[in-house]
């Protein structure tokens, strides 16, 4: 059997590194982030969250995105997530709606019945119209991957130019969490005979509410 010093000794002498050598220092990040302005970032959000077939949708404020959640599920199963933010918008008092659960067990249950799976979302990138969402206690991945149509709200302050500036602000998302999810659009796939196909791996519709700040409101 070869050994795998041998190997790795045979892969060392074909780059011509010599055993012991010290690993050059990475190159710096080059990172860019474009000056687009509060209405810049939502026009182009809108624009390529659309064009994936999901929905963008911005409201002026708290209580208009609690109506807008209202009218998609009708009092329908719900399961939200525990975000702060769908407490300030009242997202959890909806009829249908659950957020409280014992354990993953009954929290997955829950899901696998849920119409609607309603989160936060920590950031929104405006050039791929992706939602960035950072896996803790408070964001179970289940919510937003399980029910069929995926509900996500976030403030207007939220809103990054794209992932650069996403990663010029959390630039080890590593030590933040287990998981940074980015979900851009709604799920889909072309994997059976190339045909695009939703709503094979994930939700098939998503709706993102993007609310106005106390700045942009003035």
């Amino acid at each position: 059997m070869i050994s795998r010093d041998h190997i790795l000794n045979k892969v060392r002498t074909a780059l011509g590194h010599a055993v012991g050598r010290t690993a050059a220092a990475p190159p710096p990040a080059r990172l860019c982030v474009p000056a687009w302005t509060v209405e810049e970032r939502w026009q182009r959000f809108a624009s390529a969250l659309e064009k994936l077939g999901g929905n963008a949708v911005r409201v002026s404020e708290p209580a208009e995105a609690q109506r807008y959640v209202a009218g998609l599920t009708c009092g329908r199963a719900a399961v939200a997530s525990r975000s702060l933010f769908l407490e300030v918008c009242g997202i959890h008092q909806l009829a249908g709606v659950r957020r409280d659960f014992r354990d993953p067990g009954e929290l997955r249950a829950a899901c696998a019945e849920a119409e609607f799976g309603i989160t936060g979302a920590d950031y929104a990138l405006a050039d791929t119209g992706s939602l960035a969402v950072f896996a803790s206690p408070e964001e179970a991945r289940l919510i937003s991957l399980l029910p069929p149509v995926h509900i996500a709200l976030l403030p207007i302050s939220r809103l990054l130019t794209g992932l650069d500036e996403l990663l010029s602000l959390v630039p080890n998302p590593a030590e933040r969490s287990s998981a940074l999810i980015l979900i851009t659009g709604p799920s889909r796939t072309a994997d059976i005979e190339q045909i695009l196909v939703r709503g094979v791996h994930g939700p098939g519709e998503i709706h993102v509410i993007v609310v106005d700040d106390r700045e942009t409101r003035s």
